[in-house]
């Protein structure tokens, strides 16, 4: 996939499935020539969000961080989770999309706190090891590495090699930000070669699981979660991400 995909064009499909938490409002959202629209990797996540509720309510974050919030609609569906229990920060390096996340969480009322940041620069290292929760729908298209520097609505889905270049950037500080407790949640493509993330996070001490998966068009999306292997008693034999079946959403 060295074209754009659906992330980065218009025909995109707008339908989750039949869940019970509903899509946050965005509809005072009229222009998207510089901010991500929702699509159907937004709400894949949307839906394995919800998958998790029980999981996530087990956990009890105090403090959650989405990456990249575009929108705003995936920080504002985890308030309408997790309630007031949380303290709730999301980053985006393009102001416009800040702005338009603060519009979202007021619409929604969600209490959410923006910075704008390259990935999480901003809060290192005052959220060090307390960030109980952490959210990330990457740029995950396979570009020219020269297109990562861009900004506006490109710097939200351009990856660079395999589509992986953000990502790596990113992989590093995981183990920073994340509490003892904390989970990831991260958006992939096959093109991103999953199997080799899960490889890495397993050196890093994580445990990695396939919460729920989904084609659209040419892209095969995946939301791949991640725990510390300290925090967690089972042996992670699931084999190839790829390969991982019974958790598929249509």
């Amino acid at each position: 996939m060295f074209a754009h995909t659906d992330r980065a064009s218009g025909g995109r499909r707008r339908l989750r499935s039949r869940m019970e938490i509903p899509t946050p409002d965005y509809t005072h959202v009229s222009d998207y020539k510089d901010v991500y629209e929702p699509a159907e990797d937004t709400f894949l996540l949307l839906d394995a969000l919800e998958k998790e509720k029980s999981f996530l309510e087990s956990v009890r974050p105090t403090i959650t961080v989405e990456v990249g919030s575009g929108s705003g609609v995936v920080s504002a569906f985890v308030s309408k989770i997790l309630g007031n229990s949380a303290l709730y920060f999301c980053t985006d390096r393009n102001h416009r999309a800040a702005l338009c996340s603060n519009e979202t969480f007021k619409v929604n009322k969600a209490n959410v706190n923006v910075v704008v940041t390259d990935l999480v620069s901003g809060l290192l290292p005052k959220l060090k090891n307390s960030v109980d929760l952490l959210i990330f729908n990457p740029p995950y298209v396979v570009t020219p590495s020269d297109e990562i520097k861009g900004s506006g609505i490109t710097a939200s889905w351009a990856g660079g090699m395999h589509g992986r270049e953000v990502m790596d950037k990113f992989f590093q500080l995981v183990p920073t930000l994340l509490s003892d407790k904390g989970v990831l949640y991260l958006v992939v493509i096959k093109e991103n070669k999953p199997d080799e993330i899960k490889a890495l996070f397993s050196n890093m001490g994580f445990l990695c699981d396939v919460v729920m998966t989904r084609r659209s068009g040419p892209e095969f999306l995946m939301i791949l979660k991640f725990t510390r292997k300290s925090t967690n008693n089972r042996t992670d034999n699931s084999g190839s991400l790829c390969l991982s079946s019974g958790k598929n959403s249509s």
